[in-house]
């Protein structure tokens, strides 16, 4: 079994932990030796006694963690002061989201580091078993996050979601019908907004009519369409995900500048870039700026706002995946989860998921030849 590290999350406003104690426990049980950062969980509401009962062995430095650890699992992309401790030989098993950080890619290919985005593990059909649950929490959090900077106080139009008797709701605008946005419709519908969820695909707005019999309002996702529901909108979140690559640009910034002054965008997808083209990323200490008169809330990492439940949203997904690739080899791990195959994102110095080199612009090799020795 491998060395398994948790190292202290450093993202700005990052607060979640890549393990629970029970999947900790988990580990040590199948053989493994786990390291925990000291602190690694405080943010999440776990401590590290609850990490030593479960048979973890708290370090007091990130440092020590990396350099320990053949297999490093974490929650976001290593930041630039990590970058010291990405070596050769090193699993990293985080989110990475290489298409909007190039020069992450270019540091993991350098240095040979086995780079497994859990963003780009996809099941047969299609489904992405470790984006999912953090889509649910970012999806549920969205409207009550463009709720709260709907706000006059908070800068916005000074909108209720719900409306009052007698006073028209707010309009809520979701673009995407995957799993974020079909939370996010979900909840802004509860509170009791009136929703509009736009998709290229008709089975999934099917879907979404069947369960809520009509109380989201489904239209078919053309520019004409989104430029006339964005006019209209007092919140808009952008819900779209292609896995691995950019998401597409569907709101210009002259779309922006139509938009009723005060309205909020909150773009799930600026860890992909972004659905506007005015989008910017943003943290949790200053999460919105105001571009054309429009608040635009960019935070890339939403579900650090609600740490302990997104925590153990996480490892409840990615345990079997850290057992496996703990145990064997990275082959045999994937000849066991197929899916893992296009997770893997950078191998031996070179990009190795076809749609992640495509967005890099940088030449794809076969997996199965870099994986032979």
């Amino acid at each position: 079994m491998l060395t398994v590290g948790v190292p202290r999350e450093t993202k700005p406003g990052e607060t979640r932990v890549a393990i629970t104690p029970e999947g900790a426990h988990e580990l040590v049980s199948h053989g493994a030796n786990v390291l925990v950062e000291a602190e690694a969980g405080s943010a999440s509401s776990i401590t590290d006694d609850e990490y030593r009962a479960a048979g973890a062995e708290v370090v007091h430095s990130a440092h020590e963690v990396w350099e320990r650890s053949e297999l490093v699992c974490k929650v976001k992309e290593p930041q630039r002061e990590e970058y010291e401790f990405l070596a050769e030989g090193v699993i990293l098993f985080t989110y990475l989201h290489l298409a909007a950080y190039p020069e992450l890619a270019d540091v993991l290919i350098e240095r040979q580091v086995t780079a497994i985005g859990y963003e780009t593990v996809a099941l047969s059909d299609g489904s992405l078993p470790l984006l999912a649950p953090m889509s649910e929490v970012a999806g549920r959090m969205a409207p009550q996050v463009g709720a709260h900077f709907l706000e006059r106080g908070s800068g916005g139009r000074g909108v209720l979601l719900g409306g009052a008797p007698g006073v028209r709701p707010a309009r809520v605008v979701v673009i995407g019908a995957g799993v974020v946005g079909a939370n996010a419709a979900w909840i802004a519908q509860g509170m009791e907004a009136e929703v509009i969820l736009l998709d290229r695909e008709a089975n999934k707005l099917r879907h979404v009519d069947t369960i809520h019999r009509g109380r989201i309002m489904t239209v078919a996702s053309n520019r004409l369409t989104v430029q006339e529901a964005v006019r209209d909108a007092d919140l808009v979140i952008g819900a779209v995900l292609v896995a691995g690559a950019r998401a597409p640009i569907l709101i210009s910034r002259d779309l922006v500048r139509q938009m009723k002054p005060g309205a909020v965008i909150v773009d799930i997808a600026v860890d992909q870039g972004g659905v506007a083209e005015t989008t910017v990323e943003t943290s949790h200490a200053d999460p919105v700026v105001e571009i054309e008169g429009v608040l635009h809330y960019g935070v890339g990492n939403m579900p650090a706002a609600v740490p302990h439940t997104s925590t153990y949203a996480l490892t409840n997904s990615t345990l079997r995946y850290v057992l496996d690739l703990a145990a064997t080899s990275l082959a045999d791990a994937i000849r066991a989860h197929p899916e893992l195959r296009p997770g893997v994102n950078v191998l031996k110095g070179t990009v190795v998921n076809e749609v992640v080199a495509e967005a890099l612009t940088k030449k794809c090799a076969d997996l199965d030849e870099v994986l032979t020795p």
